[in-house]
């Protein structure tokens, strides 16, 4: 009896990599899966593979960019499976520049797919839920996100894509506060392991022991933690960002009000320089940009 027996799940950019994983181990614990990626032969791929295991899943290839075509992935859903319980905001891609030679399409590009694709699905589901806690409905819900390292960090050369990525790290809190009323749990997590986004960048670290060793950045170690913040044991977390890699787990401590100072007035711009210097060798140091 798995621990996502008769639950929905609707994991983006689940044709490779992450959601590959996360939609295997999802469906091996018993959820009905909808397995979208803009790549229709590798979404297929996946969803005949879960169901010759004996699973349940659905292969879809919308946008996830658009609420129109976004809907057409719940709509889907709904008809294939009935009532959706978790979204798992994965698909993402990288357009890595110095910031001084990205262009605007390379900016554009990752916001688009990796802030307005978190957007689109989630404000859709986040709506139905809402509508059904209102209507007296037991709700049992969670959205995972997304981050990653690059947006809790920073990351040389890839200024669009953390900034998108501590852009969904902020979005989880807002969400998390703003959807408990209504039994929806809103967690992300910020994963180190290899897929097609990684294996160019970082080849040589990410590359597989060829000794048989334990294979630290195998993508299907990230799928437990995300199939046991979609299950219903996970009911008590929520606004919180995950990072994993490995067999590590840990939770990320968020930007928070340090070490302060106050004048009980205007200040002098003269006088700031003091108080800046007081209170930057108080605070405790951020970690260190990736690369830097």
């Amino acid at each position: 009896m798995g621990i996502c027996k008769d639950r929905t799940v609707i994991i983006t950019g689940a044709g490779g990599g992450l959601g590959r994983e996360y939609a295997f181990a999802f469906a091996a614990e018993g959820a009905a899966v909808v397995v979208n990626d803009i790549r229709p032969e590798a979404a297929q791929a996946v969803c005949d593979g879960i169901i010759r295991a004996g699973g349940r899943a659905l292969a879809n290839a919308d946008d996830i960019t658009r609420l129109g075509t976004a809907q057409r992935i719940v709509d889907a859903a709904h008809a294939a499976f009935g009532e959706i319980h978790v979204l798992v905001n994965n698909a993402g891609i990288c357009r890595d520049r110095m910031f001084t030679s990205m262009t605007e399409r390379d900016w554009d590009d990752v916001m688009r797919v990796h802030l307005r694709g978190h957007f689109c699905l989630s404000q859709l589901l986040a709506c139905e839920w809402r509508e059904a806690s209102k209507a007296g409905q037991t709700v049992d819900a969670r959205i995972i996100n997304t981050s990653s390292g690059a947006g809790l960090q920073g990351s040389i050369g890839q200024a669009n894509y953390g900034a998108a990525k501590a852009g969904i790290a902020a979005l989880t809190l807002m969400q998390a506060a703003e959807l408990a009323r209504y039994g929806v749990r809103v967690n992300a997590l910020a994963p180190a392991a290899r897929t097609s986004m990684t294996e160019g960048v970082f080849a040589e670290m990410m590359k597989k022991p060829a000794n048989g060793a334990f294979d630290y950045f195998d993508p299907a170690n990230i799928a437990p933690l995300v199939v046991w913040l979609g299950s219903t044991l996970s009911a008590e977390v929520t606004g919180q960002v995950f990072e994993a890699a490995g067999g590590m787990i840990a939770v990320a401590e968020g930007w928070r009000t340090g070490p302060r100072v106050d004048k009980g007035g205007r200040w002098n711009a003269a006088e700031v320089g003091a108080a800046v210097a007081q209170l930057v060798a108080q605070a405790r140091p951020a970690q260190q940009v990736y690369g830097s």
